[in-house]
């Protein structure tokens, strides 16, 4: 569950916050104003998130070497028939 909250009540229930993060897997959406400025999730997720963004660098990384020289416009349909087929399976 994703609760929206404004930042001055984290501010104001912070300890409570924590809590409901750590005891209830709860994810906390803190809003500033009319938008959303920073989340609160727990530790696992938060080591799930970074594991994925480390592994979408490396990925990114390969690709930009593999297609280093080719027009971009191949490059793009080549990757998008790539993940067509890969959805297909």
């Amino acid at each position: 569950m994703i609760r929206k909250v404004p930042a001055m009540t984290v501010r104001q229930n912070l300890g409570e916050i924590l809590n409901e993060v750590q005891y209830r897997k709860a994810s906390v959406l803190i809003i500033k104003g009319k938008k959303a400025v920073a989340a609160i999730v727990d530790v696992n997720l938060f080591e799930k998130i970074r594991l994925l963004d480390s592994e979408f660098q490396q990925l990114t990384k390969q690709l930009g070497k593999a297609y280093a020289g080719v027009a971009p416009e191949k490059a793009e349909a080549e990757i998008s028939e790539a993940l067509r087929a890969a959805r297909k399976k």
